[in-house]
């Protein structure tokens, strides 16, 4: 499963298990979902610290991968570049 979708899960989970906790308490639904909106945010800052490095290590290998890629196809137009082989771009 993708980091991105790990993390997003979890940020949802802690939001609805923030609110089911609150539901009890007596207060204005729009102030028991704005509690649990700050609360699901601050708690998922420490509890889903792992998640959340991983998913911006992946989201920095895609971005070099796309960099690296535009670097290679301007190099290729410009003709200082002889363009690679199928076989090599895809075992990168």
């Amino acid at each position: 499963m993708s980091a991105a979708v790990k993390y997003t899960l979890g940020r949802i989970g802690l939001f609805v298990g923030v609110l089911a906790a609150l539901w009890f308490v007596e207060m204005s639904m729009f102030l028991r979902l704005m509690l649990a909106l700050i609360s699901s945010a601050a708690l998922s800052f420490f509890l889903l610290r792992g998640w959340r490095d991983e998913m911006a290590g992946e989201m920095a290998e895609a971005s070099d991968r796309r960099r690296a890629e535009k670097e290679r196809l301007r190099s290729a137009l410009a003709g200082d570049d002889q363009p690679e082989p199928a076989d090599q771009r895809r075992e990168e």
